[in-house]
């Protein structure tokens, strides 16, 4: 599906817009939209962040901005449909741990390779993990999870929004943290993962405000730790798992924009800026944060330097672990 976002404005508005687009997107072909790729559906937190940011994006430099979802594939495909993109400014993609960290971990043989073919532009945002239990649930408190999981090794569930999903790795990673032993049940998405554990199917999950707020807001669902270095504005009373003794366990997920590798350095350049001032608005800022997003918009070097530290931690654990999707 594709969404175009485009910038009314009057006469001199759009005589001043032009000026601008053709300074701020020099070295793209003239005339051409930004193609936006978002490799998941309509409504997620990728897609949210894409039409946020590229609203703001269109109505700043006059450009027109197309989002074009292409879920499918653990984001592989549209991983690759950016790759086969002409390498000039024209088509970029919203990348998550999975494009860049998780599916060469996790898949023998993988239609692409993120380091070879895909270039960083800016990490947009991250979206925390969080533990959240059902509220009709006796468990007290996190320290009171850990406590019965250890009681009961092998006796609990733990729902993912899918198998190879921050969700699922997150969760992954606490129970490698703090000993603890439970069965993954992964769903298609975090909404029916978390309308089970409301319901008391299954005893917890690790979920970002994005997809968990209206649960945690309806009382369906509690918050009981964020996997984050400190507590969240959004849940000031929840504390981290450093906190409760369980260090070394953050986690959440990346979404950046990254571009087909061979594009210009000064085209990757223009796009951080622009990208960046997008999402540094003050409207776009806001309305980020509401929706339970962290907003970033760094460097490309910052980004690939955050790559090159996420792949370190997630890598090994996938392999400890044993984890596969083949």
């Amino acid at each position: 599906m594709k969404t175009f976002i485009k910038l009314a404005v009057s006469a001199s508005a759009l005589a001043a817009g032009l000026v601008l687009a053709g300074s701020a997107w020099a070295q793209a072909p003239s005339g051409k939209p930004l193609r936006w790729i978002v490799p998941y559906a309509v409504g997620g937190g990728s897609d949210f962040l894409a039409r946020t940011i590229g609203a703001q994006l269109a109505e700043t430099t006059g450009q027109t901005v197309v989002v074009d979802n292409r879920p499918g594939g653990n984001t592989a495909i549209g991983a690759v449909e950016t790759v086969r993109a002409a390498h000039d400014g024209t088509t970029v993609l919203s990348a998550d741990n999975g494009t860049l960290i998780f599916n060469p971990a996790l898949y023998k043989s993988l239609s692409y390779d993120p380091l070879r073919d895909l270039a960083p532009v800016s990490l947009m945002g991250r979206f925390p993990m969080i533990l959240v239990v059902g509220q009709t649930t006796d468990i007290k408190d996190a320290k009171d999870f850990m406590a019965k999981v250890k009681a009961a090794p092998g006796k609990f569930s733990y729902a993912s929004a899918g198998a190879g999903s921050p969700h699922h790795l997150a969760m992954e990673l606490l129970k490698e943290r703090a000993g603890l032993r439970m069965l993954h049940i992964a769903y298609r998405g975090a909404a029916p993962a978390l309308v089970d554990v409301a319901g008391g199917q299954l005893a917890a999950m690790m979920t970002d405000l994005a997809a968990g707020n209206a649960f945690i807001k309806g009382g369906k669902v509690r918050p009981i730790a964020v996997a984050n270095a400190t507590r969240l504005p959004q849940l000031p009373d929840v504390p981290t798992f450093a906190e409760l003794g369980v260090p070394n366990v953050e986690a959440a997920a990346l979404v950046g924009m990254v571009a087909p590798a061979g594009t210009p350095p000064e085209v990757i350049a223009t796009l951080q800026k622009n990208v960046s001032a997008a999402i540094h608005t003050p409207a776009v800022s806001k309305k980020l944060v509401e929706f339970g997003v962290e907003p970033v918009g760094g460097t490309p070097q910052e980004y690939a330097a955050l790559i090159q530290k996420e792949t370190a931690i997630w890598h090994k654990l996938i392999k400890d672990l044993k984890i596969s999707l083949d």
